[in-house]
């Protein structure tokens, strides 16, 4: 036998030998969890586009690959064991296998894999997941606590990987587990969901022409998807105890700002519908750290409006807390420091809402 012909031979044989080794599991297998909103596929697929959705599974066996594609660019955080591994892109919208953990010691590992960029620029699908052949995959059962975030670009986390007010922005610097909301789950020891896009207001988007954009928050936060289309959602995925909206600053951006009354209805409705498919949750209405007096106007009406109003509060005003020389990433949003302040200034009124105690951890 000629010897390209053995080494032909080997090759082949080390191939099976390593697809023999391993089994493939759906998508949507009962070993994984997920925490957002996703929409199961008939095939077994599971889809996702609002920033923030995550997977997790506990394997044994040491390896867990996952065969994903993608409707546009996500970039996602890898976590094993609790710790940042990596963050990363997928793009394509043909199915590819990624590695997400190979030769892990023995014993049982936890997996995270969260999509921390937004809808706008892509759907995530999950096909399946390959696990060694003697290998398990369990779901993580969900935290008792869950928080939901309604927000615009703030709660994404645009421009939290950069450093300077005057960079422009780059999908590669957008972190949604950098902003906010995550950072106060992650001091609460909280599951969560980002119900946010950038640019969005409760009734008008950035520099829009009109007073109510044709597409705004109260129209996608009913929504399975950000922006890959418009099925409705059940909100029978999970069920936040605390909801915080931070929506306004885009409302009232220049051009045709809307009146007080157009944007506290919106908000009122908002809050009307989170109280129905949410019995009992507790919802924290924050002014955001650029709002403008117009804004604020708003709010005050908003909060007079409330008065009376059983499980929802006002946050504190947080204004001069985010500086231009320290706290700014990309077109003047709050970068990683800038969303730990602000995650700071919400935590004390958090924990005595919801009576969640505070620890002596760091807030990061």
């Amino acid at each position: 036998m000629r010897i390209s012909s053995i080494i032909m031979l080997a090759l082949l044989l080390t191939i099976t030998v390593e697809a023999t080794a391993q089994k493939t599991l759906k998508g949507n297998d009962n070993g994984v969890s997920y925490t957002g909103r996703v929409e199961v596929g008939p095939d077994g697929s599971v889809s996702y586009d609002w920033t923030g959705v995550y997977f997790q599974t506990d394997i044994t066996g040491g390896h867990l690959s996952v065969d994903v594609s993608e409707a546009g660019v996500s970039w996602h955080n890898l976590f094993i064991d609790g710790q940042w591994v990596k963050k990363f892109k997928i793009e394509g919208n043909t199915p590819q296998r990624i590695i997400l953990a190979d030769k892990l010691g023995k014993g049982t590992h936890r997996i995270r894999l969260q999509k921390c960029t937004e809808g706008e620029y892509g759907k995530t699908t999950i096909h399946q997941f390959i696990i060694a052949k003697n290998g398990t995959m369990s779901a993580v059962a969900p935290q008792k606590r869950m928080i939901e975030v309604f927000g615009d670009s703030y709660t994404c986390g645009y421009g939290t990987e950069s450093q300077k007010a005057t960079d422009r922005f780059s999908v590669d610097t957008e972190n949604c587990d950098k902003a906010y909301g995550c950072i106060v789950a992650r001091y609460f020891d909280a599951d969560y969901a980002l119900t946010a896009h950038s640019g969005m207001g409760m009734v008008r988007n950035w520099g829009d022409a009109k007073q109510l954009s044709d597409q705004n928050m109260s129209t996608r936060y009913t929504q399975v998807y950000d922006h890959h289309g418009k099925t409705a959602y059940g909100f029978d995925r999970y069920t936040p105890q605390l909801v915080m909206i931070n929506l306004g600053t885009n409302d009232f951006s220049p051009v045709a700002i809307p009146t007080d009354e157009q944007y506290v209805d919106a908000y009122l409705k908002m809050i009307t519908t989170i109280q129905e498919k949410y019995p009992g949750v507790k919802i924290l209405c924050i002014t955001p750290h650029s709002a403008n007096r117009y804004l604020k106007a708003s709010l005050s009406l908003l909060r007079d409006r409330l008065l009376g109003q059983p499980n929802v509060w006002m946050a504190n005003v947080l204004d001069n807390m985010v500086t231009v020389e320290k706290d700014m990433g990309a077109d003047w949003h709050p970068n990683y420091q800038g969303q730990c302040k602000i995650a700071m200034s919400l935590i004390p009124q958090i924990s005595a809402i919801m009576g969640w105690e505070l620890t002596g951890k760091a807030v990061k």
